[in-house]
């Protein structure tokens, strides 16, 4: 019997074009490619485009697909399986567990690193990615579920000096992705709850949007300045800054906008 394997590849940030030259040849050489796109999602392409430049038929799999594994799973016990990821293809739990009962099953897997959002919102600011604390995401808010448990991350960072990466929720199967303007509502919804001054309307914070394209949005102000601008389509992300380095304000200036009255009070502190 042909002994199978699964290959994971991450197929960048925004397009058809950020996936790497070894990532293309490997995809070109799988027997079946699969593909999911409820964890993130490429905003500068479609999945058409991608079969154009992979010369392969995708199945584009749901999340409940991914989580049970099976038809992947079963696949990649006899063919050489692909498996398309947005970003960097164990960013994400499921990834992992996945790989994990591949293994299990003596099924080889490979790794094709793409890029990932982690390291390009920092990369966008210019923030020390070595600051940042935990990262956390926001939820849509649903009947009976708002959770709150983004408050306590950022918290936490914030007492660390740390940054807060913040991803926003996307609802693929709904065609819902949470935008700059909604995450910040929710922040200051879930400060209303909580009452413990640490999201307040002079918070400084950072958005990015549309990261990997060519013009991405890059903005820093605070939350009453921003909740007010208009960031375009999505992707977007959120970052609530630590203690910001001398360079660091410096680079929010430059790269983000952040108003020079505010990198000077923060040159203080």
């Amino acid at each position: 019997m042909k002994n199978g394997t699964l290959t994971f590849v991450g197929l960048g940030l925004y397009d058809e074009k950020d996936i790497s030259l070894k990532g293309l040849e490997a995809v070109r050489n799988c027997d079946k490619v699969f593909a999911e796109f409820y964890t993130a999602k490429l905003s500068g392409t479609d999945f058409r485009k991608l079969e154009t430049i992979f010369n392969k038929k995708i199945l584009i799999l749901s999340r409940e697909d991914v989580e049970k594994g099976d038809k992947i799973i079963k696949c990649a016990t006899t063919e050489s399986v692909a498996l398309l990821v947005a970003g960097d293809p164990m960013m994400a739990t499921t990834h992992i567990d996945l790989r994990l009962r591949a293994i299990d099953k003596g099924i080889d897997t490979l790794l094709i690193h793409g890029s990932s959002i982690i390291t390009a919102v920092a990369g966008l600011l210019g923030l020390q990615i070595y600051k940042f604390g935990r990262t956390t995401s926001l939820a849509f808010p649903e009947k009976n579920y708002f959770p709150t448990s983004p408050y306590d991350v950022i918290k936490e960072n914030k007492t660390n000096g740390l940054h807060t990466l913040i991803l926003l929720d996307i609802k693929q199967d709904k065609e819902l992705y949470m935008n700059a303007n909604m995450a910040i509502r929710l922040l200051l919804e879930i400060e209303n709850i909580r009452n413990e001054n640490i999201i307040t309307k002079e918070t400084i914070i950072c958005v990015v949007g549309r990261a990997g394209s060519l013009k991405p949005v890059v903005a820093s102000d605070t939350i009453e300045e921003l909740k007010k601008r208009d960031f375009g389509p999505p992707l977007h992300s959120l970052v609530i800054p630590g203690q910001l380095h001398f360079l660091e304000i410096e680079a929010l200036e430059k790269l983000a906008g952040l108003p020079s009255d505010i990198g000077k009070k923060l040159q203080k502190l």
